[in-house]
């Protein structure tokens, strides 16, 4: 049986990077929000 996690690096920045962050409305209150509350990474990419 075959593990759900295998990791991509490219996979991971196009759904959570920063600049699919940055392109859609909700994405870009996350950004706000975690600069807000002083996140020292605002994306985890």
């Amino acid at each position: 049986m075959s593990r759900t996690y295998q990791p991509k690096k490219r996979k991971r920045s196009k759904t959570h990077g920063f600049l699919k962050r940055s392109r859609s409305k909700t994405g870009k209150n996350t950004l706000l929000r975690r600069r807000r509350k002083g996140r020292y990474k605002v994306t985890t990419v």
